[in-house]
């Protein structure tokens, strides 16, 4: 990828590793006899859909926005779970979704009825109570967690019309995450196995990372469905699909230094296009660059928003910045494309494709007509 052929700041997606990604995930589905589909709450660049439905045809909605978008421009209806619907938006969400899964047992009582003329199936989130994942902000397993439902709250009978089962509780998660997981869904839940057709693995399997087990992950599912044969199993993993496709390319605008502390101003910004880092958190890796090193030059990263907050470091490099030098972020296509806001009005990064036929290709750049749209 030439980076200097691509304008600063824009997201990048690399189209041969996207079909890298899409590729082994078509394999895992196949093999294990599983549905994979895609989850736009983590990807939902719907410029490369084509792309997607060359491998995957299905993909999960969290909202009425992401339900339009599955039936308008991946072509079919969504797999829809929201954590509450409204009386507003619910006969929209039927209209685009094929499955609808309900968070609560009340929300399931009031929206039902709606669905039976309307060939939709219909489900539950379970929270087994059980997760691996050690960020609070993620792990929806907590005690107290606003979603699902818990085993001692269904009794021995499921309510007559629901169809499946949807649990969620892995985060960038291994197969054998997913494997203790299931060994506790199984004795909390596996009762209500007889009375279902499908049960939704919800996503975090990262079967696109390096060092994923995912001969692991198709045994236990092939494994799994034999001793239900009957179950439909679906999988909806996010970050998986866009897993180390593409860049964020930002720019130095200007170098300030404060009690020996250096910080690259960039012409993009954490809290506004990368909020992964602040909540998570974590640091990403930029291209030619290391973590410090003492001796060599060596800066923080800071945003364009006045939020005091709005940095991240420290990076050295082999030589000093200078401004108009380019930053590249790594692996931003996940999660973080759909995360963006434009709090102060700084300047939303572009949309780009690098394409297989090695070039750039930009898809949308943004303006103040954008920023004043939202607030209106």
């Amino acid at each position: 990828m030439n980076y200097q052929s691509i304008p600063s700041p824009c997201y990048v997606l690399d189209e041969l590793a996207f079909r890298n990604n899409l590729a082994l995930i078509k394999s895992v589905k196949e093999r294990a006899g599983v549905e994979i589909i895609v989850a736009f709450k983590a990807f939902a660049m719907w410029s490369v859909f084509p792309i997607v439905r060359e491998y995957i045809p299905y993909s999960t909605a969290s909202s009425l926005a992401e339900a339009r978008l599955a039936y308008e421009e991946m072509g079919s209806k969504a797999h829809t779970y929201g954590p509450a619907y409204t009386d507003r938006e619910f006969p929209e969400i039927m209209r685009n979704s094929s499955h609808i899964t309900f968070n609560s047992l009340q929300q399931f009582e009031r929206f039902y009825p709606q669905t039976i003329s309307e060939n939709i199936s219909c489900g539950l989130r379970i929270n087994p109570e059980f997760s691996d994942v050690e960020t609070d902000l993620y792990n929806p397993c907590a005690p107290g967690s606003r979603l699902g439902v818990v085993a001692e709250l269904l009794g021995d009978t499921l309510p007559e019309g629901v169809e499946g089962l949807h649990f969620h509780t892995l985060c960038e998660s291994t197969s054998f995450d997913l494997e203790r997981t299931l060994a506790v869904v199984e004795e909390k839940f596996g009762k209500f196995f007889s009375q279902i057709k499908w049960l939704n693995m919800g996503g975090g399997h990262l079967m696109t990372k390096g060092g994923y087990d995912t001969e692991h992950l198709i045994t236990l599912l092939k494994n799994f469905n034999a001793r239900y044969p009957h179950l439909q199993l679906i999988l909806e993993p996010g970050s998986a699909f866009a897993w180390r496709t593409g860049v964020l390319v930002s720019s130095v605008v200007d170098i300030v230094e404060n009690k020996g502390i250096k910080t690259a101003m960039l012409d993009v910004s954490f809290a506004c296009h990368m909020p992964d880092c602040l909540e998570m958190p974590y640091k990403p890796a930029i291209v030619g660059a290391t973590d410090a090193i003492e001796g060599k030059p060596t800066y923080r990263m800071g945003g364009n928003s006045c939020l005091s907050g709005d940095y991240f470091g420290d990076w050295s490099f082999d030589r000093e910045l200078k401004i108009c030098d380019q930053i590249i972020f790594e692996d931003m296509i996940h999660y973080t494309m759909v995360k963006t806001t434009m709090f102060n009005g700084v300047s939303h990064p572009g949309i780009g494709i690098w394409t297989k036929e090695n070039e750039f290709k930009l898809i949308r750049e943004f303006g103040y007509e954008d920023y004043k749209g939202r607030m209106s």
